[in-house]
């Protein structure tokens, strides 16, 4: 039988060459919860873990039971704890060194990812790209056939820019994403997965676009001086209020670069 999606705790198929584990961590800013994607080539019976998730060991030990703890190698895409709370649990359990962007998520005898770099293990060809946006330690990895994402584009709905990403980052980041990933799969951390990674990051590119546009009509209203929550009154009235701190960090992000964009 075929999984269908969300299936906690039991690995799903997605390519030939990835699993996802999803982690039972449902919210408004996790969707369904936190995507662990086991990396396997075909053939080969070590793996790469992208994402333990969050401190949660029923979900630590159900990937190290998934991987019968042949854990070659965990990569992180970006350091909210949703993605990297398991770490540590994980390494007890498998031993696995633990590569990111960030020194702090580093475990074993590793340095930090580099942009560009292609990482060869356990039979796969893994490329890093810094995606920035998100966070500024944000990383996809492209595969052969598929782009694991991150928090940088989300199955569905779209991301949030926290206080360290940048607008002009993030947009940048999808421009890269776009050429690189058009016609993989696309494999985020949160909501379901995608055949085909394109016409997704060509909504997010868009909607960013409408967004800058309903906040130049705010600020049109409001005044150029407006802070980002009287900003975010306006443009997200029909979101729930409970989402309105992620929105303002969105809209900060998005203040900083219309005022420079004015400021050039």
């Amino acid at each position: 039988m075929t999984l269908a999606h969300p299936a906690y705790g039991k690995l799903r198929a997605v390519t030939p060459s990835a699993a996802v584990l999803l982690a039972n961590n449902p919210g408004p800013m996790t969707l369904d919860g936190t995507n662990t994607w086991i990396l396997r080539a075909p053939g080969h019976t070590d793996c790469v873990v992208v994402d333990p998730g969050p401190d949660d060991p029923g979900h630590i030990a159900a990937i190290a039971e998934a991987t019968a703890g042949a854990v070659a190698l965990t990569l992180i895409t970006h350091r909210h704890p949703d993605h990297t709370g398991g770490i540590d649990e994980l390494v007890r359990l498998t031993g696995a060194p633990v590569r990111a962007m960030e020194p702090e998520f580093l475990r074993g005898d590793v340095r930090p990812l580099i942009d560009g770099e292609v990482i060869e293990i356990a039979g796969l060809r893994i490329t890093v790209l810094h995606t920035p946006g998100h966070t500024a330690d944000s990383v996809s990895f492209l595969l052969a056939d598929a782009v694991l994402t991150g928090d940088t584009i989300l199955g569905r709905g779209t991301t949030v820019l926290d206080r360290d990403g940048t607008l002009r980052d993030y947009l940048r980041s999808m421009d890269r994403l776009l050429d690189a990933g058009a016609g993989r799969a696309l494999l985020p951390a949160h909501g379901p997965d995608h055949p085909d990674l394109e016409p997704v990051a060509r909504y997010y590119i868009s909607h960013r676009h409408e967004r800058l546009a309903q906040v130049r009509s705010a600020l049109d209203e409001l005044g150029p001086a407006a802070d980002a929550m009287d900003v975010v009154r306006k443009v997200y009235a029909d979101v729930d209020e409970s989402l309105w701190p992620a929105a303002r960090s969105s809209v900060e992000s998005q203040l900083t670069y219309l005022r420079s964009e004015a400021d050039a």
